[in-house]
This record gives structure tokens, sequence and C-alpha cells, in this order.
């Protein structure tokens, strides 16, 4: 098998998600400067069909490259990444359309009469259910905590909090557990604005439902935001929803 050019190490993530894009595509062209990094290693070659049409695929070595670039990935998978991809493939699974990695505008709650506040939050797992009637979408807000220290920081923050409500019809903290297998916070820690899950075994478990506040439609930032990001477990996103996820105990938004 040929080796990974020397050129290729100083290649970055989102090389290789073009790679993997690349692979599970007819290979069109993209002309940017990330397929010219590729270009340049050796990891992607061009072809001329006799159609005159011009393609990319993958040469051996970036075969090679991207199959080690992906073990590294999961090998480099936090306890935190590892739970949110859980919960969002969850979601998922229960027929809703789920986001990662999202930056929200959120306005914050202020007493009537004052301006407006606003805050950009980033919830682990944002999610609307698949439908086309805007009062049913019910955006759910899930943030994962693995940390008992991280997790009483982030209660700390009331706008941080407010943000989440404001962006989700419903807001769950995603509890981990410690070493010996316990969760990192009494339920009852947890403000009761909130749901609380908690990852148990190989499921997650509801230990306190989220109230749900109806939600008409979503502000049109949101909209945007939603329409500039892709979906989490589409064939565009770097991560795809496994096989071995377990069913939501009792609920859980």
């Amino acid at each position: 098998m040929s080796a990974v050019p020397s050129a290729a190490a100083a290649l970055r993530r989102i090389h290789a998600r073009r790679l993997r894009e690349v692979y599970r595509s007819a290979g069109w062209p993209s002309q940017d400067a990330v397929e010219l990094d590729l270009l340049a290693a050796g990891l992607l070659e061009r072809q001329r069909a006799d159609s005159g049409h011009e393609t990319v695929r993958l040469t051996a070595a970036g075969i090679v490259w991207l199959g080690e670039a992906m073990a590294a990935n999961r090998r480099a998978l936090s306890a935190h990444e590892a739970l949110v991809e859980r919960v969002a493939g969850l979601m998922l699974r229960h027929g809703r359309i789920v986001w990662t990695g999202l930056g929200l505008r959120a306005r914050l709650p202020v007493p009537e009469g004052e301006p407006n506040r606003w805050k950009i939050c980033r919830p682990d797992v944002f999610s609307i259910r698949h439908t086309t009637v805007a009062g049913y979408l019910e955006p759910v807000v899930h943030e994962v905590k693995v940390s008992r220290a991280d997790l009483l920081g982030d209660l700390k923050q009331t706008d941080k909090r407010d943000a989440y409500l404001d962006v989700g019809g419903q807001c769950w903290y995603v509890l981990g557990t410690n070493a010996r297998g316990q969760p990192i916070a009494d339920p009852d820690e947890v403000p009761a604005s909130c749901g609380v899950l908690v990852a148990a075994g190989e499921q997650l478990a509801v230990a306190r439902h989220a109230p749900k506040r109806p939600v008409a439609d979503l502000p049109f930032a949101l909209w945007m935001a939603l329409a500039r990001a892709t979906p989490w477990g589409s064939p565009q996103h770097p991560s795809d929803p496994g096989d071995d996820q377990a069913p939501l105990a009792d609920g859980g938004g």
C-alpha cells in the first residue's frame, strides 16, 4: 500500500471531512483551497471522463490517510463528545432533525421597559420535530455535562440557561456518571425549569421531565442559523449515527 505523503501531515480536520465527502459522492470538484491542498498532498487526483467532465477521487494514499484520520478521531473522542453524539443519535431515531455545535442568538428576559439583551448560546444538541407545521416543531435543547465541576459552574450562569430556554421549548441537562457509575449530580440540583436525563448504562433515563413551553414558530434569525448549518447524521455531516444506539427510556424530549 502506498505511503502517505509527508505533505499530508499539515492537513486538518476539514481536509479529512472533504476526503470523506468525496469518497461518498460522485466526486464533483469544488475547486477551492481545501481541494487544492488535497491535490497537492497527493491524496486526491483528477480524472477526466470521455465526455470531458472532470471529477476527483481519492488516491491510495488518500484512502490510507483518511482511515488513519478517522481512527485518530475515534481515539480522541472525549466522554463529552461521545455523550453528545449519543443524545444526537437518539433524537434522530425519534424522528427529529438534529444539529450540534450551533451558535444561536437568544433574547434574554428583561424587566418591562428596559432595552433588549441578547446572548449567543451554543447548545450541545438542538433538535426540532420533522414537520411542516410551525406550531408542531417543538424545539428542544440538550446540554451535556460529564463533569460535576463543569455542571455546577454552568448552573451559576443564569443568562446561559435563559438563552437555552429562549431558543428551545424545552431544555434538558444530560448528566454523565462518575468513576463509580453514579450520576455527577442529583436532579434537584438542576433548576426546575429544565429537565434531567442521566446516562445510565446503555440508556438515557429520565430523572425529571422538562416543562414544555409552547412555541408558535421559530424566530427568523434561528431559521437562518439552521439553514446555514448541516443537520447531524446527514450525508454531508462528519458524524453519522451508529447502529448501536440504545432506546431512550421514558421519553426525554
